[in-house]
């Protein structure tokens, strides 16, 4: 026992220390600018992370993930926070969210993300960057007021929403915020080239973050008509626990919108989560497999804590889980140890946070939401063809139009339909050959073989010319359905009358009953 403290000790302090201060510098401003993006209050997303790190961590089985607010849920939490009209309805609604994922992993249905097709979830992914990217524009341009766009995607261009902002929009931004959103940008997109490499000693979005904050001290010391206003900074509470928004217990059953809501957070959470597991587990490099069901006990338990506490869902993060990986993360103890500090930062240091301008993390989600959607997703999904094109486009395209749950349904169903379609043309294969000037048709049937070919099997029947010979060949099936040997062996009574000289191989006649 005693070893084993003594090993995980040297563990913690050469590898798991160093880890969980690079994973804190990375999830510090996501988490701000997460919730900002969200439209929750800032100290929410500082809330997740700690939650996230303290709570998620212990219980999880993943040795390397880590869990915190993700870019993939804002635009839910956004519309949710707007439809219920109350923060303290909507985290009753984060608390349905984490008793389902909870419930999923009880039941052991882990493997629910197995039946999401890629091409749905990459166009969900990166609708949500779009949005995303809209979103932060009017921040980024130093836009302080918050209304400038509450709406859906395409109620932006609409007259009051778009130009009639436009029109005083000189009143409402400096000339400091956008430099320092365009100075942000670069250093971001520079910190993402192969040869920068060396010089990423402090993560990007930190980086981000010091420059911001130096940039607009500079401004504000030099009296400069560049400095920010301070609508345009963070503001988090002196003593954040005593500012905590709980959960209104008395609405849980006022109105079905909170269960909704919470259902589809928990959905998209849950695979979201599912999905970073499995590139976290990809790239760990003690090829450590994370059990599924307990990971969604897990983050079943973190969103049930956040909803209590008045925090924003999280899930588990593939950033922050690459971010500590490649700083040397070998136990869970990162996980733990970088919610110790984001903790530590709160209830110390507030007054820091709030000299972050709204600039640099608008920048910092901007890149995000690039990165969820980049012209070479577009191009890899063209050239694996329509059928995986045309649901990852559709869905993109509807959830900008109206939702995300009907946008991720209607290219579910898309999906489904190619399946079907693809299935309709794999069940069975015709050749025709000509022996002794007799017709030879054969049917073959494929491994399995279900009732949803029997539209195109009977037309194929049917167009069998009399004065022909036709076999059918199901010797090498696995299962045929009831409804094909009906087709089947209706057709053997007939072919006689039709002049058809029918074999069947590996295919038992079945007793055809007249249903009045």
């Amino acid at each position: 026992m005693k070893r084993a403290i003594k090993y995980y000790r040297i563990i913690w302090l050469k590898h798991d220390l160093p880890a969980s201060l690079s994973v804190f510098l990375v999830a510090l401003p996501l988490c701000l600018g997460i919730a900002l993006a969200s439209g929750a209050p800032l100290y929410a997303g500082l809330l997740s992370g700690i939650i996230g790190g303290l709570v998620v961590a212990l219980i999880s089985g993943s040795s390397l993930a880590i869990s915190g607010p993700a870019a993939g849920l804002t635009t839910l939490v956004a519309a949710s926070i707007i439809s219920l009209g109350d923060y303290r309805v909507f985290l009753l609604a984060v608390m349905v969210a984490g008793l389902f994922q909870l419930t999923l992993g009880l039941l052991k249905l882990g493997a629910i993300a197995n039946y999401f097709p890629s091409s749905v979830i990459k166009g969900m992914l990166a609708a949500i960057g779009i949005i995303l990217i809209t979103k932060q524009i009017p921040l980024a341009l130093g836009y302080d007021q918050p209304d400038f766009w509450t709406s859906g995607f395409i109620k932006l261009f609409s007259p009051d929403n778009f130009l009639g902002s436009f029109d005083n929009f000189n009143n409402h931004i400096t000339r400091g915020a956008i430099l320092i959103t365009v100075v942000s940008l670069i250093i971001l997109i520079l910190l993402q080239q192969p040869f920068s490499k060396r010089l990423k000693v402090i993560p990007a979005p930190l980086l981000v973050v010091v420059v911001g904050v130096i940039t607009n001290i500079l401004f504000t010391n030099a009296t400069s008509d560049f400095s920010l206003k301070q609508t345009q900074l963070v503001n988090i509470p002196s003593n954040i626990f005593a500012s905590i928004i709980f959960p209104d217990f008395t609405k849980l059953f006022s109105t079905a919108e909170i269960w909704k809501d919470g259902l589809i957070i928990g959905l998209l959470a849950t695979l979201e989560t599912l999905l970073c597991i499995q590139a976290v587990d990809k790239l760990d490099k003690a090829n450590r497999i994370t059990p599924v069901n307990r990971e969604l006990i897990a983050q079943g338990i973190g969103n049930m804590t956040c909803g209590l506490l008045g925090a924003i869902p999280i899930t588990a993060v593939v950033v922050r889980g690459a971010a500590n990986i490649d700083a040397g993360g070998r136990t869970k103890l990162s996980a733990f140890t970088h919610g110790l500090f984001l903790l530590l930062t709160v209830l110390l240091v507030p007054f820091l946070l709030n000299k972050i301008p709204y600039a640099s993390l608008a920048a910092i989600l901007l890149v995000t939401g690039y990165n969820l959607t980049k012209p070479q997703l577009f191009r890899n999904m063209w050239s694996l063809g329509w059928k995986q094109f045309i649901p990852f486009l559709i869905t993109i395209l509807v959830i900008l139009s109206t939702d995300l749950l009907i946008g991720v349904s209607i290219g579910l169903l898309i999906s489904i339909y190619f399946i079907i379609q693809n299935n309709f043309k794999v069940e069975y294969k015709i050749t025709k050959s000509i022996h002794l000037d007799i017709e030879t048709h054969c049917i073959k049937l494929n491994n399995n073989v279900t009732f949803l070919n029997k539209v195109k099997l009977r037309k194929a029947l049917d167009e069998i010319p009399k004065y022909s010979v036709l076999i059918i060949d199901g010797s090498e099936s696995n299962f045929i359905d009831y409804d094909i040997l009906e087709i089947v062996s209706e057709y053997h009574n007939k072919a006689h009358d039709r002049h058809i000289e029918l074999h069947l191989k590996g295919i038992e006649k079945v007793k055809i009953t007249a249903v009045h």
